[in-house]
C-alpha cells in the first residue's frame, strides 16, 4: 500500500531592500506560499509564530542585522481602554459597521486612494491601481472579510480582516485622512477588540510594532499588547524597555529559523 506524506511548505528569503520604518536600514523577509487545502491551518499556525498574510503569501521579518520589527497582538482579556480611547469610541459612535465578503468595490478603492495620497504618498503601495487593490482584497485562500464603516451613505473607513482560530488579524486598514478628529486608526482597533470579544476570540493581531518608528508607535498605547520575540509571545509592560535593536548577531541564520517553525501537522 502506498502512503502519501504531506508536502512541507517551502520557505524563501527576499533580497534586502530599504526598510520602510527605520531610516538607513535594510529589510529582509522570510516567506512561504499559502495555497491548497491546508491554507487555513497553515495560516493559523504561522500567525501564532509572528507571520503575516499578504494575498497568498505568509511572511515575517528576517533582517540580517536588525530585530526591531515584532509581530504584535492584543490580548482581549487584558485590554481596558484608557481615557483617550474611551473618547475615541464616543466620538466615532455614529459610524455603522458592516462586514462584507472580500470583494473589492470602487467606493473602497476611492477611499483607499484618498488614504494613500494623504498618509503614504511616498510608500511602497502609493502606485497601486484598482486591479492591484482588488488582488489585495480578493486573493485570499482563507476566511476573510472587508469590514466597512459608514456614516449615512459615505464610506469612512475599512479593514481587510482575517478570521483565525484564535483571533482576528487586521491585514490592512484604511480610512478618510480628513477625519482626523475621529482618530479612525485607533477606532478600528478598538472596534476589532469588541468584535473579537463578541465572538469569544482571545486575540486581535495588529501587524508589526517597531520601536523607534513614528508610524508604528501608536500600537504601544493599547493595554494588553503582546509581542512575538525570541520564539514566543510576551506581554509589553513598558514600551520603553524595547528599542530599535541593531546588532550583527541578533538574528539567527535562516536555516535555524525555518527549523524551529512549527507546522500544523506537528512537524517542525
Amino acid at each position: 500500500m502506498r502512503h502519501t506524506l504531506p508536502i512541507a511548505p517551502q520557505f524563501y528569503v527576499t533580497a534586502p531592500q530599504p526598510c520602510p520604518y527605520l531610516d538607513g536600514r535594510m529589510e529582509r523577509k522570510l516567506f512561504t506560499a499559502l495555497q491548497g487545502d491546508t491554507a487555513t491551518k497553515l495560516n493559523d499556525a504561522l500567525s501564532k509564530q509572528g507571520f503575516r498574510r499578504s494575498q497568498n503569501v505568509l511572511y515575517r521579518p528576517s533582517c540580517a542585522e536588525c530585530a526591531a520589527c515584532m509581530s504584535a497582538r492584543i490580548n482581549v482579556a487584558d485590554f481596558a481602554p484608557n481615557r483617550s480611547q474611551k473618547r475615541v469610541s464616543k466620538r466615532a459612535s455614529h459610524l455603522v459597521r458592516r462586514a462584507t465578503s472580500s470583494w473589492a468595490t470602487e467606493d473602497q478603492y476611492a477611499l483607499f486612494r484618498k488614504y494613500l495620497d494623504g498618509r503614504h504618498a511616498t510608500g511602497g503601495m502609493a502606485d497601486m491601481d484598482m486591479f492591484e487593490f482588488a488582488a489585495m482584497v480578493e486573493e485570499t485562500p482563507i476566511r476573510s472579510r472587508l469590514i466597512e464603516y459608514t456614516f449615512q451613505t459615505d464610506l469612512i473607513a475599512a479593514c481587510l480582516t482575517d478570521i483565525l482560530d484564535d483571533g482576528l488579524s487586521m491585514v490592512y486598514s484604511f480610512f478618510d485622512p480628513e477625519q482626523e478628529k475621529l482618530s479612525l486608526g485607533t477606532y478600528l482597533i478598538l472596534d476589532h477588540i469588541r468584535i473579537a470579544r463578541d465572538l469569544g476570540l482571545p486575540y486581535v493581531y495588529l501587524g508589526y510594532w517597531v520601536p523607534g518608528s513614528p508610524k508604528m508607535g501608536y500600537k504601544a498605547n493599547f493595554k494588553g499588547l503582546e509581542v512575538y520575540r525570541e520564539g514566543g509571545w510576551s506581554k509589553v509592560v513598558d514600551p520603553a524597555d524595547y528599542d530599535d535593536d541593531l546588532h550583527p548577531l541578533l538574528t539567527d541564520p535562516i536555516a535555524e529559523q525555518v527549523a524551529r517553525i512549527n507546522l500544523p501537522d506537528g512537524r517542525s
